[in-house]
């Protein structure tokens, strides 16, 4: 393979990126725009629809560790490829379905679908391809999730124009036509085309390879045998807890404080939640190439913390500018710096792997997050109390991502 003027690993991050935002424009941050039409057409509660929600991440999270490990072993192409279409089709059965049990089938297939779509799978990719500039490229990496915003003012005029069954039809048909065109672009590993992570100027070989992280490269099952990956894997599970909830329900929450549904104040802030999280995360991945990762993951969780306790306090606008810079910005930067750090830990021959088994365990936060806020909101009619209770959760995690340091193999 002849050397390009650009590194190769740098057009993988941009096909990630450009994955990242119709998955997270879609499936994450649009989605907050169908839960009310379907519970108006339903008759549903808040907490069925939250239920269905966090089935739906369970699938994902469940589907995590295998995605992972046929990253490792098949490379990322073809399991984007296949994601995408299978994604797409789970689109389509869910502006079908007219009963709870096809909205739970629907989910299922959609979120098999789009986890070989994921951060599993791109992270995975782009950690073979980088090592000292790795904070950088998961920063750009996971951006495009963050940039996923920029398609929320689209899904919520083509729900509001065309309704949501013809909306969710026509994000499948993107489904179909985007990820298979970024598919043909993501590569395996750098060795297998004569080059090193980073773009070393040498003709790379498997075993000269292996000696970039000699003595700390870890199985998955060695890994999960460390404290620190349990710290890392649980402190972002209860932020992911606080994010999936608000990221679900933001719009409900906002209508119950008298901001209209699908006013513009509305699509503006769940659009600049991932947009501002686009900050946090190549912010916080470019600083950590040079800072203490587990430093700038404290602080990123502190933000959160923060933009949590203020989001509690809407609609009014000083306190949604706040929680949109604070909690977006930390989330983001939490999300770059968790594979950053495991890279940095783990190292990369069983990245896919280690990281599909940490995905699994913040599935856990991802489920329970918008099922407790459901709950609370049917028992009290307002999510305040979820709010506070998601970032008390928080700042507890914080001591044990500070004191994090990187383990040693044992041989």
């Amino acid at each position: 393979m002849p050397k390009p003027k650009v590194f190769y690993g740098w057009w993988i991050v941009i096909a990630s990126m450009i994955i990242g935002v119709y998955v997270a424009g879609s499936f994450y941050y649009g989605f907050a725009f169908f839960i009310g039409p379907i519970r108006d057409e339903f008759g549903w509660t808040t907490t069925v629809i939250a239920v269905a929600v966090g089935l739906r991440t369970m699938e994902m999270g469940l589907a995590s560790p295998v995605m992972g490990f046929l990253t490792d072993r098949l490379g990322p192409r073809k399991i984007v490829l296949i994601g995408g279409m299978v994604g797409g089709l789970g689109l389509m059965l869910l502006s079908q379905m007219n009963s709870l049990i096809e909205f739970f089938v629907a989910s299922l297939v959609m979120s098999v679908g789009f986890s070989a779509c994921g951060g599993v799978v791109l992270t995975t990719a782009v950690a073979n391809w980088f090592h000292s500039r790795v904070g950088l490229a998961m920063g750009l990496t996971t951006a495009g999730f963050g940039l996923g915003g920029i398609m929320v003012p689209l899904v919520s005029w083509l729900v509001k124009s065309y309704e949501w069954r013809t909306a969710l039809l026509v994000l499948a048909v993107g489904s179909w036509i985007i990820f298979p065109l970024c598919a043909m672009v993501l590569r395996h590993k750098p060795e297998q085309y004569g080059y090193t992570p980073d773009g070393v100027n040498q003709v790379a070989t498997f075993e000269n390879a292996s000696l970039e992280n000699a003595g700390m490269e870890y199985t998955a099952k060695q890994a999960a045998k460390t404290r620190i990956f349990w710290i890392l894997a649980l402190a972002t599970a209860i932020g992911f807890m606080g994010m999936n909830a608000v990221v679900t329900l933001v719009a409900d929450h906002l209508n119950t404080r008298g901001i209209a549904e699908g006013s513009t104040k509305e699509v503006v802030v769940i659009m600049f939640i991932p947009l501002l999280s686009v900050v946090g995360r190549l912010g916080f991945g470019w600083l950590s190439d040079t800072l203490p990762k587990n430093r700038l993951l404290a602080l990123a969780i502190m933000l959160q913390v923060i933009g949590l306790i203020v989001f509690s306090c809407a609609p009014n606008l000083a306190a949604l500018v706040v929680f949109l810079v604070a909690f977006g910005t930390g989330y983001g930067g939490s999300i770059a710096l968790r594979p950053a750090i495991q890279r940095e830990y783990f190292g990369r021959n069983s990245f896919g792997a280690i990281q599909g088994s940490m995905m699994m365990i913040l599935t856990v936060g991802g489920v329970i997050g918008p099922l407790c806020a459901g709950w609370i909101f049917d028992w009290r009619s307002d999510y305040q109390m979820a709010w506070i209770i998601f970032a008390v959760a928080n700042a507890a995690a914080i001591p044990f991502t500070l004191a994090m340091k990187r383990p040693q193999l044992s041989t």
